[in-house]
């Protein structure tokens, strides 16, 4: 059950980190590679989570 919690919490922290991005006054080649930034950190999480690595 802690890991469902912890996958869902991450998977929220994701979602808000990505609306916050896309909320900066920056170009957009700039908010697609922080995006994909935030995305590859989130699943690497997630997998963490799973115990994957």
């Amino acid at each position: 059950m802690n890991v469902l919690i912890s996958v869902l919490i991450t998977f929220l922290v994701i979602v808000l980190v990505l609306y916050l991005v896309n909320m900066l006054p920056i170009d957009g080649r700039a908010r697609q590679i922080a995006r994909a930034i935030v995305v590859v950190i989130g699943i690497l999480s997630l997998l963490k989570y799973l115990a994957v690595f």
